[in-house]
């Protein structure tokens, strides 16, 4: 054999070597390829190591008395890796196991828990999913001194996966307030505008992507949870709870749409209760916040009015005793005319009875008559005391008031007395309180609050303190006017109904009627507003109603109601507001009781009673005034002659009626208080019988 052949037979034979290696390759490549794809694809999935995120423990929500409103109770899932326990401990416990795992499970039998952890030990398999009901921690324990899970996770294999479900003792109770968030982190209430601190900081740890889950891995890499902070309401769980079911009970009753109750504590802002009910077909749900978010924004009507009132008394020199005539019920504004409820109106009246008996017509008389010239001024004013604006509320969607602009394109010429009795403007509740809750703090208008603290453990990290948003909404001279009218309203005026016998309450009553596809529709929001005890407010309140059916859809006999019944639950359990039991002592010429005026007999004979020496008048004297002495009152003769107004200035209005009406003079009485302090017609004065005399009581 030639050289020349002898390597050509060498180059064929490495050709074929070349050849049969590279079919091999691509037929390995073929097979991993597509024969064993499907197979080499489920390894790959079965084994895949990745960080994951380790959830923090969300923190808690607490009421104002640390009663806890929301907290995460610790739930976890059973799963197993059948190849950590040696041999011996796994049969002999294997049986016992698959047994207390049918008992406790009830749904497969003992035979088929332990034929699974037999065949997933003899495939190999580091991870299976025992069961997927969820356990709470005493079940754990109890799991934990089972046959081969005793061991624990490095010895028998037990893994106890964490799940955390958020819990609310109190149930429904604040339902709305309380909140939510999503897997989203999306949400609404406390839950989602604290989220920030009460989520917590995840930690991190490694896990083996298997069959049935994931399986952590611990090699010391992992980061802890930093778990999430708590925080405390000013919510009384107590209140709260009557609340609801004052407001419930309302909405059932009048099949109202929606209605809310928000409770207040005048000298710090802080609310004490949050009720939001909203019909659905199942009933009334708190579905949403209407006491402070969009849906809840509406053009407030006849509670608007306070604020009409402070923007005329502080501009003008207008008196409460000052009269406005509202005619027959009608008034004629360019192109639309205004009513008052009451058919055929109400005549000349005095201011303060404009505001008692919510005469729109007298309203928005005054408010032309004074800031038509200049509407600026009275928008002004309304901004200034905050109405414009928005509080600053510590929860996540506070609706945006909407007071019109003169400026505004859509400023009319009834714009103007409109806006008086609360239309062409939208306020949330929580804003209307807001102003009603400043006259009750002497002018000074605080931001409402709803959490107090924020804590780890015990240790407080931040605190909410009340802030003032203005300092003086109005002049001393202006609040006194208003809360005289306040409480005119409940004493005389459209809140008659909830006149209580033991404390004294101030607010107004609201009925606005609803717009629907751009007109004003048969349907009103009705409202509460007000403060008690009034003489010392301790709370402020605010009651909606929207929608009510039936009969007597205003809103004193729909909202008031409601508000009558939280005050009262809230003044009993309160006792710093009842008033103390005076101690039966003989008082010194610096804390004689007051007695100005009235029947001889009457006052002589509870002088005599409490211990105070009185003198000075013969027997037959019926009428008498009171002189203080050292120790003692010393009457002096109030005379009643026929024909001649008496002086009745300083009786109760008992006495004074009685007397004005044996000269058979016709009486109109003003103001709210005990005692007369002024009488229209001087004493001493000639009169005819018929004629007229105006009182005013202080």
């Amino acid at each position: 054999m030639n050289i020349k052949k002898s390597i050509v037979i060498r180059v064929r034979v490495a050709f074929l070597v070349v050849c049969l290696f590279a079919c091999a390759i691509v037929y390995k490549i073929v097979q991993i390829q597509f024969l064993d794809g499907s197979k080499w694809k489920e390894i790959s999935k079965e084994r895949r190591i990745r960080y994951q995120p380790v959830l923090a423990t969300r923190g808690n929500i607490y009421s104002d008395n640390e009663s806890i409103l929301a907290t995460s109770l610790p739930f976890y899932r059973v799963a197993f890796d059948p190849t950590i326990a040696d041999a011996k401990a796994f049969n002999a416990g294997v049986d016992s196991l698959g047994m207390l795992l049918s008992r406790f499970y009830r749904d497969q039998s003992p035979e088929y828990y332990s034929r699974k952890l037999k065949n997933a030990r003899h495939a190999g398999r580091r991870y299976i999913r025992l069961n997927s009901r969820q356990i709470n921690y005493q079940d754990k324990k109890l799991m934990s001194s089972w046959p081969i899970f005793r061991a624990g996770k490095n010895k028998g294999g037990v893994i106890f996966e964490k799940v955390e479900k958020r819990f609310k003792p109190f149930g429904l109770l604040a339902e709305r307030t309380i909140g939510f968030i999503n897997e989203d982190k999306n949400g609404a209430g406390l839950e989602f505008s604290f989220n920030g601190e009460l989520a917590g900081k995840d930690g991190e740890a490694l896990f083996e992507r298997i069959a049935g889950g994931n399986k952590p891995i611990y090699d010391g890499t992992e980061v802890a949870p930093l778990n999430g902070y708590d925080i405390k309401t000013t919510l009384d769980i107590n209140l709260q709870d009557v609340a609801e079911n004052a407001l419930y009970k309302a909405l059932v009753e009048k099949n109202a749409d929606y209605g809310c109750v928000i409770l207040m504590e005048v000298k710090t802002g802080e609310i004490k209760a949050m009720a939001n009910l909203g019909k659905t077909k199942g009933g009334y749900i708190e579905d949403y916040n209407y006491a402070v978010g969009n849906q809840g924004r509406t053009e407030p009507g006849s509670t608007f009015k306070l604020a009409s009132m402070l923007a005329l008394f502080e501009h003008t020199n207008q008196q409460l005793t000052d009269t406005v005539d509202t005619g027959n019920g009608t008034y004629r504004i360019k192109n639309t005319t205004m009513t008052d409820v009451k058919i055929g109106g109400y005549g000349k009246i005095t201011t303060q009875e404009v505001f008692e008996k919510s005469s729109n017509i007298g309203v928005a008389k005054l408010i032309q008559e004074n800031f038509s010239d200049n509407p600026k001024a009275f928008v002004d004013y309304l901004n200034k005391i905050g109405l414009g604006s928005t509080l600053g509320f510590q929860m996540d969607g506070e609706a945006r008031p909407y007071i019109k602009n003169p400026q505004e394109k859509n400023w009319y010429g009834t714009t103007l007395t409109s806006m008086s009795i609360g239309y062409e403007m939208k306020l949330s509740p929580l804003q209307t309180l807001a102003l009603y809750n400043a006259v009750a703090n002497n002018g000074v208008k605080v931001q409402p609050i709803i959490v107090k603290e924020i804590r780890r453990a015990d240790q407080v990290l931040q605190t909410f303190q009340t802030r003032v948003l203005n300092e003086k909404i109005a002049s001393d001279e202006t609040l006194k006017k208003v809360r005289t009218m306040l409480e005119g309203v409940v004493q005389n005026g459209t809140a008659r109904n909830i006149k209580s016998a033991d404390y004294k309450v101030a607010g107004k009553t609201g009925t606005a009627r609803k717009v629907k596809d751009g007109k004003y529709v048969k349907l009103y929001s009705t409202s509460f507003a007000g403060y008690f005890p009034a003489d010392n407010p301790k709370y402020s309140c605010i009651v909606i109603i929207d929608s009510p059916r039936g009969v007597n859809v205003y809103g004193g006999d729909v909202a008031a109601p409601v508000f009558k019944e939280v005050a009262d639950k809230a003044y009993a359990r309160d006792l710093a507001m009842h008033q103390p039991l005076q101690a039966r002592v003989v008082p010194n010429k610096d804390s004689l009781p007051r007695v100005e005026a009235g029947s001889f007999d009457d006052l002589s004979l509870i002088l005599n009673r409490i211990g105070i020496s009185n003198h000075g008048v013969p027997a037959d004297e019926e009428w008498v005034r009171v002189s203080p002495q050292m120790r003692s009152l010393k009457f002096e003769a109030n005379p009643v002659m026929g024909g001649k107004v008496p002086n009745v200035t300083g009786m109760t209005l008992r006495d004074a009626l009685f007397i004005l009406g044996n000269q058979h003079l016709k009486v109109s009485v003003e103001g709210a208080g005990k005692r007369v302090v002024k009488q229209s017609v001087e004493p001493g004065v000639a009169v005819e019988k018929g004629s007229k005399i105006t009182i005013v009581l202080s």
